[in-house]
């Protein structure tokens, strides 16, 4: 296919700014799937701060400035298009980018328009007014499938995956017992802090980690000290080779209202953690397991104490921590690629290699 792509380099704009992850994981995987794509050239930095349309500053600045993207992206996809058919638009565009106009005067070109999107386990408002624009939306929260559809989306379910020309073990020695590489928000501090009390080494890396806190609590000067500054992509890779044990994490920024659980989410980490070699030790959630086998491939835990316990005992077992490893490795590079997520995607589309419907 013919794919007009349209979507930042990175979802990282503030945290990271040298971060490629959605060139990583979204642009090469349709290259190496043969698609001929042409690149929507626009910079998204100055909307990228304004996304909240509950927000009246944000609300009136995306007013203003989505008619600027919006006309860039006709001009563009309209010059494409005649120099040779685009057949599917592409894009990770949120509410505030364009007007849900755009993408329709796109698709009266012939041409299919499809979106993808990852925080709408908590984020879905940024997207609820422009999702019904698309011909479809690629959805990786099963729980949220039908919020699209009462907005008038066509969603389709798509979890997220890891390119694995990208993403892969590093011949490098191990330096570190346990690791987490991630910004710092919800529960994080509080279960790596039970670590340290505990007296397990933990690392940290990722925004934040050194911050002082607005609130000083018990552990934080500990935390602070185990923190080792932000990691650039290849690095952060890097550092799942150099560890025995790499964390994750399941809960979303989000604080939950009095009396609700966390809401959480399966993350791209999931699957490159497994794919780049990780022994992967992850919070608890059932949407997860559909894709790995607890205990097998990779490993969960659902309380602090259980996080701590689950740390002492692979660090004492690594012959039994080796065996999961190469087993969720093996999971995520055989069946949790973006080059599969995709074909299952446009197959469900019904769209063939050429962008053509089948018959």
């Amino acid at each position: 296919m013919r794919i007009f792509y349209a979507a930042a380099d990175s979802p990282n704009y503030w945290g990271l700014p040298q971060s490629r992850l959605w060139h990583v994981n979204l642009y090469l995987p349709l290259v190496n799937l043969g698609h001929e794509l042409v690149r929507f050239e626009y910079d998204f930095g100055p909307h990228n701060g304004h996304l909240d349309p509950s927000n009246p500053v944000q609300r009136q600045f995306m007013l203003k400035h989505r008619q600027v993207l919006g006309e860039a992206l006709l001009r563009q996809v309209r010059i494409a298009h005649r120099q040779k058919p685009i057949d599917l638009l592409f894009t990770y565009f949120y509410s505030a980018y364009v007007d849900p106009e755009v993408i329709g005067e796109i698709r009266r070109m012939g041409i299919v328009a499809v979106n993808w999107y990852c925080n709408a386990s908590f984020q879905f408002e940024l997207v609820k007014e422009i999702a019904p624009a698309y011909d479809y939306c690629l959805v990786p929260e099963k729980f949220r499938l039908d919020d699209y559809r009462t907005a008038g989306a066509n969603p389709i379910y798509c979890q997220e995956a890891a390119n694995p020309n990208w993403y892969r073990p590093y011949e490098l020695p191990v330096e570190f017992d346990v690791t987490f590489v991630g910004q710092r928000y919800g529960n994080r501090p509080g279960y790596v802090k039970h670590l340290i009390a505990r007296g397990i080494p933990v690392r940290v890396w990722g925004p934040r980690w050194d911050d002082p806190p607005k609130c000083p609590t018990e552990g934080d000067a500990e935390l602070a000290a185990c923190a080792g500054g932000v990691l650039g992509d290849e690095e952060l890779i890097r550092m799942y080779s150099r560890s025995r044990i790499s964390l994750g994490f399941s809960a979303v920024a989000q604080k939950p209202k009095m009396g609700l659980p966390p809401i959480k989410q399966v993350r791209l980490r999931d699957f490159e953690a497994p794919m780049s070699g990780a022994f992967y030790l992850v919070e608890y959630f059932e949407e997860l397991t559909e894709f790995f086998e607890p205990d097998r491939e990779i490993v969960m835990f659902d309380s602090p104490e259980e996080l701590a316990d689950k740390c002492r005992y692979y660090l004492d077992n690594p012959s039994r921590r080796e065996v999961i490893r190469q087993a969720g490795m093996k999971r995520a590079r055989n069946e949790h690629t973006w080059q599969k997520r995709f074909e299952r995607a446009f197959g469900q589309m019904g769209l063939n290699m050429a962008g053509r419907k089948i018959a």
